[in-house]
């Protein structure tokens, strides 16, 4: 089918299809590099960066790019912000009614080593979510032992108490 009866037929001209055939194999290195900036930007903020905050730490890099240029380009590129969720911790589904509570919150004790208690709580470590477990003596209100682990498990716990 000839190229006229097409242009014809979409109702555009024929300089026009050809303008944006010569277009199409034109590249751009500026854009390449650019786009490359913006992606490499984009990584570095684990994903979580818009087109605003691109835009910032690439003015912050000494690149002068407006913010609808980078939200272009990272739609070209398929790159969209994705803010994390909170987080759902799991709680006890059942409580222990046979375990005993032998302190009755009663924290002040008479002698060292007669009432330990203990915490976990989770720290950010750089790339990823930590949990330290703590056991204290409440007589001298000191830690005596303490783990760190990636999972919040039983494990963690029994190593806190093997470090008391």
């Amino acid at each position: 089918m000839p190229v006229s009866m097409v242009c014809d037929a979409f109702d555009i001209s024929r300089s026009s299809y050809y303008d944006y055939r010569q277009r199409q194999q034109n590249i751009d290195a500026s854009r390449l590099a650019l786009k490359a900036m913006v992606r490499r930007v984009f990584t570095q903020g684990r994903g979580s960066a818009g087109s605003r905050t691109v835009k910032a730490l690439l003015n912050q890099a000494g690149i002068t790019i407006g913010r609808f240029k980078v939200r272009r380009l990272m739609r070209e590129l398929g790159l969209v912000s994705r803010q994390p969720g909170p987080y759902a911790y799991r709680t006890a589904t059942v409580e222990k009614p046979d375990i005993p509570n032998s302190l009755a919150r009663e924290f002040t004790v008479s002698r060292p080593d007669s009432a330990w208690c203990g915490d976990i709580t989770y720290i950010w470590t750089g790339q990823q979510w930590s949990y330290l477990a703590v056991v204290m003596d409440l007589y001298a209100r000191r830690v005596v032992g303490w783990a760190m682990s990636r999972h919040p498990d039983a494990s963690l716990v029994v190593k806190a108490l093997d470090h008391a």
